[in-house]
C-alpha cells in the first residue's frame, strides 16, 4: 500500500508532465493508442466516480453559510468560459468542428485539479470545492443549452441526448460513490490515497485515445487549437479574478474563482465531443487537459509566494482534509 500512496503522490504532483509524455507518445505512434477510444466515456466514469468517493456534507456548507461568492463564482463558470469560446472560435474563424469543440470545452463545468491549484495559491479552498461540485451537478442541465444557444451554428446538438450522456458520465458515477462511501466508510478510508493513481491513469488513457485518433489533425490544426485554448484559458483566469474583484471578494475568494473558472472538466469535454460531435471536435478539450495543467501550476506557484492577508485559517476549509493526494483524487484534468 505505501508503493501506491507512493506511486498515487507522484502521479499527482507531475501530471502535467505525464500528459504531456502521453500525448507526444500516443502523436508518434497512435496506431497503439487509437482503439482504446471506445472506452472514454467508462474511464471518465471511473474518475467521476472516484469524486463521488470524496465528497462530504463539508462541501456544500459553505453555500449556506457564504453564498455570495459560491454563486459569483459559478455564474462566471457559466458565462465567461462559454462566451469567451464563442467569441475567440468567430475572431480565429475555426474549422465548424473546431469551433464547436472550443464552445464544448467552454461549456462544460469546473475541473477538480483546480482544488490542489487553489491549494498551493492559498485561496479559498473551501470555495473551489464548493464550486466544482454545484457546476457539476449543474452540468446536465447548463452545458447542453448552452452548447445549443452557442454551437448549434457550427454542428448539431442534440441537448437531450447529451443531458443524458451527462447523467450516464457524471452524475450516476458521483451517486455510486456517494453510495459506496456511505455502505463502507472504513474501506474507502484506507483506500482513498489511491484513487489519484487510478484517476490520473484514466485521463492519461483519455488524452492518448484522443491524440490518437488526432494525429494527423494536429499537425494541421495543432497551432491554431492551442492559442485558442491558450487565450480560452487566459480570459477564464483573468476574468474570473475581475469578476471577483469587482463584486467585493477578499483575496483568497479571488484567486479560488480565478482558478475554478480557468479550469475546465476536459475529460468530460472530451468524452462528449467523441460521443457527440467528432474526435477533431475532441482536439480543443485535449489541449485544455494539457495546458491547462501548466498555467494553473505557474498561477498558483506565483500566488503561493504572495500569502493574502485575508488568507482563511485552515480549519474554515477543507485543507485540513484535501492534501495534495486527496485533491488529486477527483481530478478530471
Amino acid at each position: 500500500m505505501k508503493v501506491l500512496n507512493g506511486l498515487s503522490n507522484i502521479a499527482g504532483k507531475y501530471f502535467a508532465v505525464w500528459v504531456i509524455l502521453i500525448a507526444l507518445v500516443a502523436f508518434l505512434f497512435p496506431s497503439a493508442f487509437v482503439g482504446l477510444g471506445s472506452y472514454i466515456t467508462i474511464l471518465l466514469g471511473v474518475v467521476m466516480f472516484g469524486m463521488g468517493l470524496t465528497l462530504k456534507p463539508v462541501d456544500f456548507k459553505i453555500i449556506a453559510k457564504s453564498p455570495l461568492p459560491v454563486f459569483v463564482g459559478v455564474a462566471a463558470q457559466f458565462l465567461v468560459m462559454p462566451f469567451a469560446a464563442f467569441g475567440i472560435a468567430y475572431l480565429l474563424n475555426l474549422p465548424p468542428e473546431l469551433a464547436a469543440g472550443l464552445v464544448l470545452l467552454g461549456c462544460v463545468p469546473g475541473g477538480t485539479a483546480s482544488n490542489v491549484m487553489v491549494y498551493l495559491a492559498k485561496g479559498n479552498l473551501a470555495l473551489s470545492v464548493a464550486m466544482t461540485s454545484l457546476s457539476t451537478l449543474m452540468a446536465p442541465i447548463m452545458t447542453p443549452l448552452l452548447l445549443l444557444l452557442l454551437a448549434g451554428q457550427w454542428l448539431p446538438v442534440n441537448p437531450m441526448s447529451m443531458f443524458v450522456s451527462i447523467i450516464q458520465v457524471i452524475i450516476v458515477p458521483i451517486a455510486l460513490g456517494l453510495l459506496v462511501q456511505k455502505l463502507i466508510p472504513k474501506v474507502v478510508e484506507k483506500t482513498i490515497s489511491v484513487i489519484p493513481l487510478i484517476s490520473v491513469a484514466a485521463i492519461l488513457i483519455i488524452v492518448s485515445a484522443v491524440t490518437a485518433a488526432n494525429a494527423e489533425n494536429v499537425i494541421s490544426s495543432g497551432f491554431i487549437v492551442f492559442l485558442a485554448v491558450f487565450l480560452h484559458n487566459s480570459f477564464g483566469l483573468v476574468l474570473g479574478y475581475l469578476t471577483a474583484m469587482v463584486m467585493g471578494l477578499d483575496e483568497v475568494d479571488r484567486r479560488a474563482i480565478s482558478l475554478e473558472v480557468g479550469m475546465q472538466n476536459s475529460g468530460l469535454g472530451v468524452a462528449l465531443a467523441t460521443a457527440h460531435f467528432s474526435p477533431l471536435a475532441a482536439l480543443p478539450s485535449v489541449w485544455g487537459a494539457i495546458w491547462h495543467n501548466i498555467s494553473g501550476p505557474i498561477l498558483a506557484t506565483i500566488w503561493s509566494k504572495k500569502p493574502s492577508a485575508t488568507e482563511k485559517p485552515v480549519e474554515v476549509n477543507r485543507a485540513s482534509e484535501v492534501q495534495p493526494g486527496k485533491a488529486w483524487a477527483r481530478t478530471n484534468k
